[in-house]
């Protein structure tokens, strides 16, 4: 699949709806009991890119990047105003906000993560679009410095370090982040008049695997 490392215009995005899904197969036995299973390991998010339309010249900017991406046919970025960093909204990124694995001495390259915890329960998802010139990265709570002491692939979200962690290190880092979508949608259809009277084109977008 081909994906573009272009961002959907994050003023369209801004107000859309959206956000992470689940599947799960329910088979519910002779005696009422449920059986409850999951092929998915990760959640996959829709978004509807429609919804932040607001005038014609929004409209011809949508319709441009649609055509840009040849449809369904590429991927690209995409801002969820409502998660897209590695802090709680109200706070600043810090290299301390998300734990990335611990040294061995051996190991050069960790994955960039986002942590959901609730309870007990804890979801562990990959960031592979970490957003050009947000990464921070810390050793043990100490910051490191970027492009010598490490790097970043913005393209999969994989920090390596110039030398491998101590055993032990905790290795943390802290990010803003797109999902990597593509348009779900054939088509773009809506009518000038339509739009000036008030209807919003329907633009559903979904996430990708990358």
């Amino acid at each position: 699949m081909g994906f573009h490392e272009v961002r959907f215009p994050a003023a369209l995005s801004f107000g859309s709806i959206g956000g992470p899904e689940r599947r799960t197969e329910i088979v519910t036995l002779a005696n009422g009991f449920e059986e409850r299973n999951t092929p998915w390991a990760h959640s996959r998010r829709r978004y509807d890119a429609g919804v932040g339309v607001r005038s014609l010249d929004d409209l011809q900017l949508l319709i441009a990047f649609f055509e840009g991406r040849s449809g369904q046919l590429h991927g690209f970025r995409w801002k969820d105003w409502t998660d897209f960093k590695s802090s709680l909204p109200s706070q600043d990124v810090s290299a301390t906000d998300q734990i990335l694995g611990e040294g061995d001495g051996v190991t050069t390259e960790f994955q960039l993560s986002r942590r959901y915890l609730s309870g007990s329960s804890e979801y562990v998802r990959p960031i592979r679009k970490p957003v050009a010139g947000t990464v921070r990265v810390a050793v043990d709570g100490v910051a490191q410095s970027s492009n010598t002491a490490w790097s970043v692939d913005t393209t999969t979200g994989i920090v390596t370090f110039a030398t491998a962690p101590v055993i032990g290190a905790s290795v943390t880092a802290g990010f803003e982040f797109d999902v990597p979508v593509r348009f779900d949608t054939e088509s773009i259809r809506i009518s000038a008049v339509g739009f000036e009277a008030g209807e919003i084109p329907d633009v559903p977008v979904v996430e990708v695997r990358v």
